[in-house]
């Protein structure tokens, strides 16, 4: 096993590709005709597929978990770029994360592990 690449079911390519580029993605290869991206974030990658999304209508039911380096900051960022996103939570099983969806309903959980306090 050389890696892991989860690939996206998405109605629009354009729209998805414009969400995930204010979570600081960006294209690193794009197929038009496929209806196909690959996204690139530091070292995390992303597939969005248009023709995957096999009925239109079905729910997602898929999280996809992504780890910043700094949490706060990213979320800070994100927002900067105009991603309307919750409030940093700090749930019991000891990260501090914030949850969103993107346009199709796939969800997108974003944080940190907490730093152990002495």
């Amino acid at each position: 096993m050389q890696g892991l690449i989860p690939m996206l079911p998405v109605r629009s390519m354009l729209a998805s590709v414009a969400f995930y580029a204010k979570l600081g993605f960006h294209v690193e290869n794009r197929n038009d005709a496929w209806r196909w991206a690959m996204l690139a974030f530091d070292g995390c990658r992303l597939m969005l597929d248009e023709s995957i999304n096999q009925p239109p209508d079905a729910p997602r039911t898929s999280v996809i978990y992504l780890y910043p380096d700094d949490i706060f900051g990213y979320h800070r960022e994100v927002r900067r770029r105009g991603l309307e996103v919750p409030s940093i939570t700090h749930p019991f099983y000891g990260m501090s994360e914030f949850r969103i969806e993107d346009p199709d309903g796939n969800r997108l959980w974003i944080g940190q592990k907490n730093e152990a306090v002495d």
